[in-house]
């Protein structure tokens, strides 16, 4: 099977034996890659209307959510097919608010480099403008990451889990008409009803308190079967228990990298559970390097897009630095 990258040498940034860089609309790119040619998808794309990355043809600045949804489904169509049958995909998407817009109907997505509110509240100074066609009313939360999870699921994809990222220490906000916003989602899609997935890599330690109940409900299930007196329960797993779909992990700031970065624990937990060992890794919106790093860290493969060379830059610096390759936040 050719490898990522060996068609779409003009796109090449860089390579060397475990990272390839391909510079490049992510739909165009992910276009010039064989099919079935990656074990593992982690991404996190630009979200709709929040931040202006200062490069021509970004995603995340479509006129209406039903066309920033529409221009996701056909991107992960084509990264479906760069997928192995036993693939998955990971991602992880962020919402946003109407009404605090422009004209364009969009947030007046902030420049990089500056303070960013996520979108969810007007930014001091910004005017609210008309609303375009098919946008909804002003304060509405726009439900985006359900909407592309549906339009992915309608296209074929199988969505297995939502996971709730939960931001330990996310930053406040200053509004009063609503709560503010702790988390983000993560979604796990598969390409078939088999595939890879390791439970075990991710197992995390039982508290003692869930030890303790958990022996309790394996005495009383051993007691009350209602033939044998005894039970299926075998009591807690001695390898750990399942994390759950509520991941509570901080974010960790890197004054170097875009804001929109996320922790390299997110990776870590997700290549670890959804790709095969020796496998490659695929990040379409590849930044600043973190998906990179994770695979790195885990001995696979890594094959990142991104549309603005600055970034791949900063990526190919801390791979050579290893700033990213860090354990797990306590």
């Amino acid at each position: 099977m050719t490898a990522p990258g060996e068609e779409s040498n003009s796109r090449s940034y860089y390579a060397d034996g475990t990272v390839t860089l391909l510079l490049g609309d992510a739909l165009a790119v992910l276009s010039d890659l064989p099919a079935r040619s990656v074990d593992c998808i982690v991404t996190s794309p630009p979200y709709y209307g929040l931040r202006d990355y200062g490069t021509p043809g970004q995603y995340g600045l479509e006129a209406t959510p039903a066309a920033y949804v529409e221009t996701m489904r056909a991107l992960f169509a084509e990264a479906r097919r760069v997928l192995a049958d036993d693939g998955t995909l990971w991602l992880n998407l962020g919402d946003s608010y109407s009404g605090s817009w422009g004209n364009q109907g969009r947030g007046e997505p902030r420049p990089m480099k500056q303070e960013v509110h996520d979108g969810r509240y007007p930014a001091k100074g910004t005017r609210t403008g008309s609303v375009p066609l098919g946008a909804p009313p002003a304060k509405n939360l726009l439900g985006i990451p359900w909407r592309t999870a549906f339009a992915l699921q309608d296209d074929g994809w199988i969505l297995r889990n939502e996971i709730v990222w939960h931001k330990t220490n996310a930053m406040p906000e200053s509004v009063r008409d609503r709560l503010s916003t702790r988390h983000e989602t993560l979604f796990l899609f598969s390409k078939s009803q088999r595939y890879t997935f390791d439970l075990d890599a991710i197992r995390e330690p039982y508290s003692a308190p869930e030890r303790k109940s958990g022996a309790r409900a394996f005495r009383a299930r051993n007691l009350n079967h209602p033939r044998t007196g005894t039970g299926s329960y075998d009591g807690p797993d001695s390898r750990g228990r399942n994390p759950g779909d509520v991941w509570s992990i901080p974010t960790r700031p890197y004054p170097e990298a875009h804001f929109a970065v996320f922790p390299i624990d997110i990776p870590l937990r997700c290549i670890k559970a959804g790709c095969k060992p020796g496998g490659t890794v695929l990040d379409p919106f590849s930044g600043s390097g973190t998906t990179g790093a994770a695979a790195r860290q885990l001995s696979r493969k890594y094959v990142g897009i991104d549309l603005n060379p600055t970034y791949h830059d900063l990526a190919k610096q801390r791979f050579a630095q290893g700033v990213l390759d860090l354990g797990p936040v306590a």
